[in-house]
C-alpha cells in the first residue's frame, strides 16, 4: 500500500479529531537505515537509557505488525536538594562523588563506579551447580554489595536477615510491618523493594523483599525474584535467563 501520512490525515481529519485520544501520529524523527520507509501498526513504546539490551530482547520477539518506537530519554541535570524524574534525591555534590537518596537510603555514587551503559556487557543467563544436598548456594549483589545467596523456590520474597539488611544499608524499619510463616514458627518481617539483584552477571531491578528482624544464614532468593527469571532443572544445574 502507498501513502503518505499528510495525505491521510486530511482524508480523514475528521476521524483524527473524534478519535485523538486513541489515534496517535508518530512524529517524522525516523532515520532511514534500507528497511521499510512506509509502515504503520500498534505503536510500542520502549522508555530506557544508555541501555540497549531491552531493546534486544524486544527485537527477537514476534513483531505481528507493531511499531517498535524506543524512547531513549536524556541526560538530567539536577540542582543539590532536586529529584529525579526515578525519585532520587541529590543531597550532595563533591568533585568526584555524588551523596543522593532513594526511599529512605542514602549512598555515595562517585565517578566511574558505576556502569552508565550496559549495551554488550549485561549477561541474560547463569547456570547453578547444586551441592550435595541438591541445594543451590551462590554469590549474589543486593544494591551493589555481595552477599551469600541460597535460591529457594518455596519462599515468596527475597529473605534477608536484620544483619545483612543493615549491612546493605536497608533502612527496612520504613517498610511495611508483616508476618511470614517459618520453620520456628511467625517471625516479624518488614516488607522492602531492592534497588537492584545481581546474580552472576544477571541484574533485575526493584525486586520485592523481606527483612526478618532476626539474623538468616544466607540471603534466600525466594520467587519474588526467581518469578522474574525463566528457570528449569537440568541434571544436577539450575538454568536461569531473566524474562525482564
Amino acid at each position: 500500500m502507498d501513502f503518505k501520512t499528510t495525505d491521510l490525515c486530511d482524508e480523514f481529519f475528521d476521524l483524527c479529531n473524534e478519535f485523538s485520544d486513541r489515534l496517535q501520529i508518530a512524529e517524522p524523527v525516523f532515520g532511514d537505515y534500507g528497511g521499510e520507509i512506509q509502515f504503520s501498526g500498534p505503536i510500542v513504546t520502549l522508555k530506557i537509557f544508555e541501555d540497549n539490551a531491552l531493546v534486544r530482547k524486544i527485537l527477537e520477539e514476534p513483531g505481528v505488525g507493531r511499531v517498535l518506537v524506543v524512547d531513549g530519554g536524556a541526560p538530567q541535570t539536577v540542582r543539590v536538594g532536586g529529584r529525579t524524574r526515578e525519585g532520587i534525591v541529590v543531597r550532595a555534590v563533591g568533585a568526584d562523588s555524588a551523596t543522593l537518596e532513594h526511599e529512605g537510603r542514602v549512598f555515595v555514587a562517585r565517578l566511574g563506579e558505576q556502569v552508565a551503559s550496559s549495551a554488550g556487557t549485561v549477561a541474560e543467563e547463569v547456570s547453578l551447580q547444586a551441592d550435595g544436598g541438591g541445594h543451590f548456594f551462590t554469590g549474589a549483589r543486593i544494591n551493589g554489595v555481595t552477599v551469600n545467596a541460597l535460591v529457594d523456590t518455596g519462599a515468596t520474597f527475597v529473605a534477608i536477615g536484620r544483619s545483612d539488611a543493615l549491612r546493605l544499608g536497608i533502612d527496612y524499619r520504613a517498610g511495611a510491618v508483616g508476618q511470614s510463616a517459618t520453620a520456628n514458627g511467625m517471625a516479624k518481617i518488614w516488607k522492602v523493594r531492592l534497588d537492584s539483584l545481581e546474580l552472576e552477571g544477571v541484574r533485575v531491578l526493584g525486586v520485592d523483599a523481606a527483612v526478618h528482624e532476626t539474623d538468616l544464614p544466607v540471603v534466600l532468593l525466594g520467587m519474588s525474584f526467581m518469578n522474574r527469571m525463566d528457570w528449569r532443572r537440568d541434571g544436577d544445574r539450575l538454568l536461569l535467563k531473566r524474562r525482564y
